[in-house]
């Protein structure tokens, strides 16, 4: 199991935390002693992304938060080495020290092109562990297919990831909270796997979008399969993330909105804008004041952290 260790944290830190959401499938995570990232997109609107094979995108959206005004990380999870996913202001921002969590197929260019030495492939099912006093943090990779079929080798393997926060106590690391982040892909069956390893999850992010190719080909959760990845996984509640900041992001929120009212899910789904942020903690510890399932959150809500500066 590969392993960081963080410094020990100074004073009382509380076992809760707060997801940020700061555009595309970019999120700030703050749980306990840690803070992590995801997926890093911060092109300005009109900005192009790279997206591989020729095809770019311009993004249609502003992000919450610069790249400049990021808290100190302890690691960075990327689904897949995509420019909506990871762009050239991340490669030129982010602290090269930093571990970054993500396929090996992405590890070996971010080390090798990029000089990210921190940066650690993770097979599916393989987990990697930060420590910070009795403090821990296993990630663990999931499933992921971009694509179905033998042309899923056309892009990118991607995976997903469980966070997984709780405490060591001698030999035992028990978790208190469970975060498991879709990744770009499609629901298939080997998704199902998820629930029968580890049981439902206290918050999924679901990367949406129905992200469609140019000759129709789909390559993210639309809002049927993302509301038939709610039926399968079951958990204790979502976040919609990754569904309007590209042109090539062809099923909007409002129909996956529609989609879980229909079939019963909209219990299930936090709504949160870009700039907004929902509370993270253990059911029973849950503060009163956090969203309740199905309620819209305003970029209101709370700010992003705005620590040091990671660069």
């Amino acid at each position: 199991m590969p392993e960081g260790t963080a410094p020990d944290p100074t004073g009382e830190v509380s076992d809760t935390g707060r997801l940020h959401f700061i555009g595309t499938a970019t999120t700030i995570i703050t749980y306990g002693p840690f803070t992590l990232l995801t997926d890093p997109n911060f092109l300005h609107q009109g900005q192009r992304a790279y997206l591989g094979r020729g095809l770019v995108s311009r993004r249609l959206t502003e992000p919450a938060l610069d790249a400049s005004s990021l808290p100190v990380l302890d690691a960075v999870l990327l689904s897949h080495l995509h420019g909506d996913h990871w762009d050239r202001v991340a490669r030129r921002q982010l602290d090269r020290s930093v571990p970054i969590l993500t396929t090996p197929h992405a590890a070996r260019r971010l080390q090798g092109w990029y000089g990210f030495r921190r940066a650690t492939g993770l097979q599916t099912w393989e987990d990697y562990q930060l420590t910070k006093g009795d403090r821990v943090l296993r990630v663990t990779s999931m499933p992921g297919r971009h694509m179905l079929g033998p042309i899923r080798r056309l892009l990118p393997p991607v995976m997903g990831s469980l966070l997984e926060f709780g405490r060591q106590a001698g030999p035992f690391f028990e978790p208190d909270y469970r975060l498991y982040i879709t990744g770009d892909t499609l629901m298939y069956d080997g998704l199902r796997e998820i629930t029968s390893r580890f049981g439902p999850a206290d918050l999924a992010v679901l990367h949406l979008g129905g992200t469609t190719l140019p000759g129709g080909m789909v390559v993210t959760m639309d809002a049927r399969q993302g509301a038939d990845l709610l039926e399968a996984l079951r958990p204790r509640r979502a976040v919609p993330v990754h569904y309007d900041d590209y042109p090539l992001f062809k099923s909007p929120l409002s129909d996956f909105r529609s989609e879980v009212q229909r079939r019963g899910l909209d219990q299930l789904v936090t709504w949160v804008d870009r700039g907004g942020s929902v509370a993270l903690g253990p059911a029973e510890i849950r503060p009163a004041s956090s969203p309740t399932s199905g309620e819209a959150v305003g970029g209101s809500a709370a700010p992003p952290p705005r620590l040091s500066p990671s660069d």
